[in-house]
């Protein structure tokens, strides 16, 4: 596989790639970005990603935006330019090219770019094994100043600050809380907990931003018939589960084992968990759109 980034519908090679310095994402974090993944040719869940993409483009007001079928088309296109047998692709638009936070002052047409490359959110080993959490002070944004389930470029600057503190405790990863104490996500993946067989993950309103990942481990559960409840969470109920797990399309499904020092049931990866990473493996290679045959070579 070759990187490629796909500018403004402009296909090149990572290393030619380049953007307008007065990119208002670039220069205000004023933008939307989604991360979708290829396994074994196949696009996983793109639609999904796209229709959360195209709300958030309405949400905060990017005038211009090209059509859905047309940015469908050119995802395609550069994942079969770049070879892509798996890989990771990076969606950002920008609401468009100007120095100055007033839009009505810059050249509002958005720039849109896909990039094909790689990314490995975790160790190999902290898949078998686990991974260990800290609680972080840093806490998700509140609904009165951003919806959370806008995937705005912007808002990433405090799961950023978040995942350094974890990075100082010397832990693989920090859960944030909301503004009132609840439990709502890690740095850039969902939680999941199992108690007593019930597969609980924090409900949309505690501020989280709605996982393509998650909803798609809700789906496996419907489908294996594990009881499913969005819930409001404390600390107490993670460091009581039986078992718990984090999930991201970065991520994919990571067995979480600690919590602050507290080993989560018995401190290794749990049986549910597994059964769930087990039928997630099996669906990513066939529940999506399929490249063509030189994207696979």
């Amino acid at each position: 596989m070759r990187m490629m980034v796909n500018w403004n519908g402009r296909i090149t090679p990572l290393e030619e790639a380049c953007l307008p310095v007065f990119d208002h994402a670039y220069l205000y974090g004023d933008g939307l970005f989604e991360g979708v993944r290829i396994y074994s040719g196949n696009i996983f869940k793109l639609d999904p990603h796209l229709k959360r993409l195209y709300d958030g483009v309405r949400h905060l007001d990017i005038r211009g935006m090209i059509d859905y079928d047309e940015l469908k088309q050119r995802v395609i296109d550069t994942a079969e330019a770049a070879n892509a047998e798996n890989a990771y692709i990076r969606i950002s638009v920008s609401r468009g090219t100007g120095i100055g936070l007033n839009p009505e002052n810059i050249d509002q047409t958005p720039n849109v770019m896909i990039a094909i490359t790689r990314l490995a959110l975790y160790p190999p080993e902290m898949y078998e094994s686990g991974v260990r959490v800290v609680t972080v002070s840093t806490r998700v944004m509140t609904p009165d100043s951003l919806d959370p389930r806008i995937k705005s470029i912007g808002r990433y600057v405090a799961n950023i600050q978040a995942k350094i503190e974890a990075n100082r405790q010397g832990a693989g990863e920090g859960l944030m809380l909301n503004a009132q104490g609840y439990v709502a996500e890690a740095t850039g993946d969902n939680l999941f907990i199992v108690t007593d067989g019930v597969l609980r993950t924090p409900h949309p309103s505690c501020g989280i931003l709605k996982g393509i990942t998650r909803g798609t481990v809700i789906e496996i559960a419907n489908d294996l018939g594990i009881p499913v409840v969005e819930d409001w969470l404390t600390l107490h109920d993670v460091y009581t589960a039986d078992e718990a797990f984090l999930t991201g399309t970065a991520a994919e499904i990571i067995p979480m084992v600690e919590l602050d020092h507290r080993p989560i049931g018995a401190g290794t990866p749990g049986k549910l968990t597994a059964c769930i990473i087990k039928e997630f493996r099996q669906r990513v290679r066939v529940d999506g759109v399929r490249l063509g045959v030189g994207a696979r070579r």
